[in-house]
């Protein structure tokens, strides 16, 4: 089977006639199910004797990660989710007592906590922005000084799209380094210039790149690996960490350096499966292309978004086509609640959900355009249900 856009025969177990909660959690495709299923029969067959095909795996899953958004594998490491990426960051730099960080109202707390635990630890000072304000807000704190800004690169209750590419060069010019969470974004909004605009990068693989829980990935820019403190290193965080368990005797040391690269941040034993279903699940993504995908998904939200302000509902949708993600929310209008109304879409088979209140939709490459259709029906149907 070759994956197509609209096409949804790779998803054959899936329940709901419309899966709009890609933003959520994406199912595991066919693709997905199969690598994992080969690689558990591999480690039950083999045991460790499969371990090595493992690190092999993961460092070409390394190359396509990269490819995504521009950057060289080597300065990809992968974490356990994305709130861990950004721990990892936040609790490896090299802080100074004073240090300002911008931080956005409204964002998902994974980009918010562990900003506020590094400031409370290293005696650092936070400011808010806003995000429909970012440029604007961004260029009175610059002035003021800043060490860090950490922004989402669409903030998951509107779909609004940052200006990442403005709000680097601002960034660059007071001296100022750049944070990027890019769940809601990688898989669905075009990256592939990124890697030499923003500092660091941190994504989970369970949403619009439609791997599975428990596994993430961190880009750092060549140029700020130097200054990573290694507050947070593992066994597996030293070059050649393996030598001793497969070379003989007199390589046990405790003294090998810390890997100057993303990748220190893999303190231990990785996610094999979740590495698997990343690949699997990065494959038709790549093959389809990111810019197509991108597409195929704004065309579903055009209608998708006319349907719903024709019956009434707020769009939060940004006007700008380049403001834009795969994330569409709306405002329920009265007399409906948003949680009742959600749940009787979802008895009729449209998946959605309810990030802070409002009505979000989220579609993929798999959602078929012709769709739509029965999206609007089975709202109109659920509304009048809830009369």
């Amino acid at each position: 089977m070759i994956p197509a856009l609209g096409d949804r025969r790779g998803f054959p177990d899936l329940e709901p006639t419309a899966y709009l909660n890609h933003g959520a959690i994406s199912p595991p495709s066919v693709w997905v199910k199969a690598a994992v299923s080969e690689a558990l029969e591999a480690t039950a067959r083999l045991g460790v004797g499969a371990f090595l095909d493992t690190v092999e795996q993961r460092d070409r899953l390394r190359g396509k990660l990269a490819a995504l958004i521009g950057a060289q594998g080597k300065d990809i490491g992968f974490v356990a989710n994305t709130t861990s990426g950004l721990i990892a960051v936040a609790q490896c730099l090299d802080w100074e007592r004073g240090d300002r960080i911008a931080l956005f109202g409204g964002e998902f707390p994974a980009n918010i906590t562990p900003w506020q635990q590094a400031a409370r630890q290293h005696g650092l000072d936070l400011c808010w922005l806003r995000p429909e304000h970012a440029l604007e807000d961004l260029a009175k704190e610059l002035g003021s000084g800043l060490r860090m800004v950490a922004v989402s690169a669409v903030q998951f209750q509107t779909g609004l799209r940052m200006p990442i590419e403005a709000m680097s060069a601002m960034c660059r010019a007071h001296g100022a380094q750049l944070c990027v969470d890019a769940i809601q974004a990688a898989g669905i909004v075009p990256l592939d210039d990124w890697a030499g605009q923003v500092d660091y990068l941190v994504a989970g693989s369970h949403k619009w790149l439609m791997g599975t829980e428990g596994l993430g990935f961190v880009y750092v820019h060549p140029d700020r690996v130097a200054a990573l403190r290694p507050n947070l290193a593992g066994w597996l965080s030293h070059e050649e960490g393996l030598r001793f368990l497969f070379e003989g005797r007199g390589h046990l040391r405790y003294d090998r350096p810390i890997r100057a690269r993303a990748d220190q941040f893999e303190v231990g034993m990785p996610n094999v499966l979740g590495c698997v279903a990343l690949e699997a699940a990065l494959d038709p993504i790549q093959s389809l292309g990111v810019d197509a995908i991108h597409r195929h998904v704004s065309a579903y939200l055009d209608a998708l978004e006319e349907g719903l302000v024709a019956r009434g509902f707020g769009s939060l949708r940004a006007p700008e086509a380049d403001a834009r993600s795969g994330i569409l929310s709306v405002e329920v209008p009265a007399p409906w609640d948003v949680i009742a109304l959600n749940h009787a879409l979802g008895v009729r088979g449209v998946s959605a959900s309810t990030p802070d209140g409002r009505l979000r939709f989220s579609p993929h490459w798999p959602n078929p355009l012709g769709e739509v259709a029965g999206v609007l029906s089975a709202l109109d149907d659920a509304c009048a249900s809830l009369s």
